[in-house]
């Protein structure tokens, strides 16, 4: 089995500066496959109150109806921040790995389909839908995707992911997940699913990050317990791992993506990269690339400050009480305003091939 890290795989030239070692609104019908009794789903449309049933409201926000790990929203705020950070990993990583296009090559013997588990707000897969039109692409989340503009070659399923993806082995030439964890039990066993899920030859991609922040020296803040002072991002932060491991989450699934791969037996070519990414724009102005970091670290700003926003139905159902929340997130939110805090979350990434 063959592993190297890989610096030479963005679509951006600049990307590879973040790269130290190489984030419910009324739609159309549609089809869409739900979980039913037998292994094999069951095709709906998507009528308003399949939708409506498919969220329920909790501390002010839409979460999924669904699942009781995964307590981000699935709201028109949050599908908003999902679809801008979409677009920054693609100036950070590039669009797909690199084999995707020889693995997504049309031919005629065999139409290509490609798998997105846990879709969020879709943007990932309706890119695919887009860009290799010859595929079928299928999205995957606790809720039915939203958009309007859905491509005739993707559809949507709502499915719980923990409960397996035996009704998908042997289908897919490229299988994707992002950000996940925090909604997923069992990783290791997720990646197994994957696996079988895979054809012969085909790609998984899979996407972390490891609910901690990171200093100047590129190491996770240490922070003292029982205390409420600065650095409050990190501090935030920290308690959203708890809360998510307090749910039955994955938290730090990012930091054993690389050797839960590798040892995979039916995996190959595994590559590995991780990313820090600013949290705010407090670089040096004489930078030579200043201008662009600058412009990502302000996209993620943006997006963590609706993330301290997103969290609040995971800190407050974890039995925190909403006043220390609020402190978290005040505190939290001016910091980060103020770019007064050198810090960086952390982004691992690994792709692999199935073996023949």
């Amino acid at each position: 089995m063959n592993s190297h890290i890989d610096d030479d795989s963005h679509s951006d030239v600049e990307s590879d500066i973040f790269s130290l070692r190489s984030t419910p609104s009324s739609a159309t019908s549609y089809d869409v496959s739900m979980r039913s009794g037998s292994p094999a789903p069951s095709v709906y449309s998507v009528t308003n109150s399949i939708r409506a049933a498919s969220y329920r409201q909790e501390y002010g926000r839409g979460l999924n109806n669904y699942s009781e790990v995964y307590q981000l929203p699935a709201d028109d705020e949050e599908l908003d921040r999902l679809d801008k950070q979409h677009e920054a990993f693609k100036k950070i990583i590039g669009a797909y790995p690199p084999p995707m296009a020889e693995v997504m090559d049309d031919t005629p013997w065999e139409t290509k389909s490609v798998l997105d588990l846990g879709c969020g707000s879709g943007s990932w897969i309706m890119d695919v839908a887009r860009d290799f039109p010859h595929c079928q692409a299928v999205a995957v989340d606790l809720v039915p995707m939203q958009s309007i503009n859905i491509p005739p070659n993707c559809r949507s399923e709502v499915d719980d992911i923990n409960l397996g993806l035996q009704h998908f082995y042997g289908d897919f030439n490229v299988v994707h997940a992002r950000l996940i964890s925090s909604g997923i039990k069992d990783f290791p066993s997720l990646i197994d699913h994957i696996s079988q899920c895979l054809r012969p030859g085909g790609l998984v991609e899979l996407l972390e990050f490891d609910f901690r922040v990171y200093d100047s020296d590129f190491k996770p803040f240490s922070l003292p317990t029982g205390l409420m002072e600065p650095p409050w991002f990190p501090r935030w932060m920290s308690f959203c791992n708890m809360a998510v491991r307090q749910r039955g989450g994955s938290p730090d699934a990012a930091n054993m993506l690389y050797n839960w791969t590798l040892q995979h037996p039916a995996l190959d070519d595994v590559v590995y990269q991780d990313y820090f990414i600013p949290t705010a724009p407090f670089m040096p102005s004489d930078d030579p690339k200043y201008d662009f970091i600058r412009s990502i670290a302000e996209t993620f700003r943006e997006d963590i400050q609706t993330f301290l926003r997103s969290g609040r139905p995971l800190l407050l159902g974890s039995g925190l009480p909403e006043p220390l929340v609020d402190e978290l997130q005040q505190h939290a939110h001016l910091e980060l305003n103020e770019a007064r805090t050198v810090s960086y979350i952390r982004v691992e990434r690994v792709y692999a091939r199935k073996k023949p």
